[in-house]
């Protein structure tokens, strides 16, 4: 539609934004990002120890092993990748973050790469040392006691400050190239090349964003495989019903205790038609799992990675009783110190109330017998 001064004068309008100093900011801020990924190597597949005749095998993507210790440095360094293509990162001006945690680390780390102030919004009840890491890494925590208004003070703050709230939960499905790009499902793939069943029967990923089961499923499908995406989620979360029900406006009205998973509504990353299958996990059950995993394999893992080995110890005791041979491939998100005071505190435990017995006593029994209890 053409303006009143277009009708009256038939001139051309032309209006240049550019701005040297920006695209110069914008460049180097794109090339540092870039070359934080060309110095990183690829991450292990740690292999869980099960009985070589059940003919099936059981790996762990380690995302631990990323500078920022989790399984969100990938998340970031594509959110800030794609906020500043976008030109909505600029020079001096706050990146803000809703977080429970991980995803605050690694944005306060890209924000510092970068040189731009970085506020995490997040709840109360987050985890010290993970608090500790964000202001290690030169970025500011703002708590809110309920963590359904983390959305909404995160943009409060952004409007306020002139900021960009990067906004993991709308954008994490869309700043991730699902396509390859040396991402975590082309990365499984890749080092699955040489083992005895390269293309897993299923992967487990658990749903924060719900961006890395999104990017995974997309690229089973896009590379025409017949593995299968199963999603575990944890105690008040809403994922699984909404799921279940087809309802996109199911909610929950308490926060996840499994920091970095479950969230109390359906968050627009979340792909429900690209999965296959959801578990719903206990919490005492996921605790119960990271503990079985730090026996089995000498390491301490995030509550997130119990949600995800649980509901994978599950599937190969299906696949064992079905006699079917075949991999699955699940993920350590995060290391265990990070969560000495909850997920290996027995006190924490005791306040929660929180019995792990009946779920420790489960994957003893499965891995001495390969046959998942009633």
């Amino acid at each position: 539609m053409t303006t009143p001064q277009q009708t009256r004068t038939g001139a051309t309008l032309d209006v240049d934004h550019s701005d040297v100093f920006y695209r110069d900011w914008l460049k180097e801020a794109v090339r540092k990002v870039q070359a934080d990924a060309n110095r990183s190597a690829d991450t292990h597949l740690l292999r869980f120890p099960l009985p070589d005749g059940w003919g099936v095998d059981l790996y762990l993507k380690d995302e631990s092993t990323h500078p920022t210790g989790s399984l969100k440095h990938r998340l970031a360094r594509s959110l800030f990748l794609y906020g500043l293509c976008n030109g909505w990162i600029r020079p001096d001006r706050p990146v803000i973050e809703a977080s429970s945690g991980s995803t605050a680390v690694s944005e306060a780390y890209f924000a510092k790469l970068i040189g731009v102030p970085f506020i995490a919004v997040m709840p109360r009840t987050t985890s010290a040392e993970k608090i500790r890491l964000i202001e290690f890494h030169g970025g500011g925590c703002h708590f809110v006691d309920d963590p359904r208004t983390m959305y909404e003070e995160s943009a409060r703050l952004a409007a306020d400050t002139g900021g960009h709230y990067m906004d993991q939960f709308t954008y994490a499905e869309r700043a991730t190239d699902w396509r390859g790009n040396n991402n975590i499902a082309e990365s499984v793939f890749r080092q699955l090349e040489s083992e005895r069943f390269p293309e897993p029967a299923w992967i487990v990923a658990t749903a924060g964003t719900g961006g890395t089961s999104a990017t995974i499923a997309r690229y089973v499908h896009y590379t025409q495989r017949d593995t299968r995406i199963c999603v575990a989620d944890p105690e008040n979360s809403c994922f699984f019903e909404g799921w279940t029900t087809g309802d996109p406006d199911v909610t929950y009205d308490c926060g996840s205790r499994i920091e970095g998973i479950g969230r109390p509504r359906m968050e627009p990353s979340f792909v429900p038609g690209a999965i296959d299958r959801m578990m719903k996990v206990p919490d005492a059950a996921s605790v119960a799992a990271v503990r079985a995993l730090e026996q089995a394999i000498g390491r301490k893992a995030g509550g997130s990675t119990g949600t995800g080995l649980w509901s994978a110890l599950k599937i190969v005791a299906e696949m064992v009783a079905d006699g079917r041979r075949g991999s699955v491939v699940t993920l350590l998100c995060d290391p265990g110190d990070r969560y000495l005071d909850k997920y290996y505190s027995d006190v924490w435990l005791a306040e929660q109330g929180l019995d792990i017995a009946p779920y420790t006593a489960a994957i003893e029994s499965l891995l001495a017998t390969g046959v998942w209890p009633e």
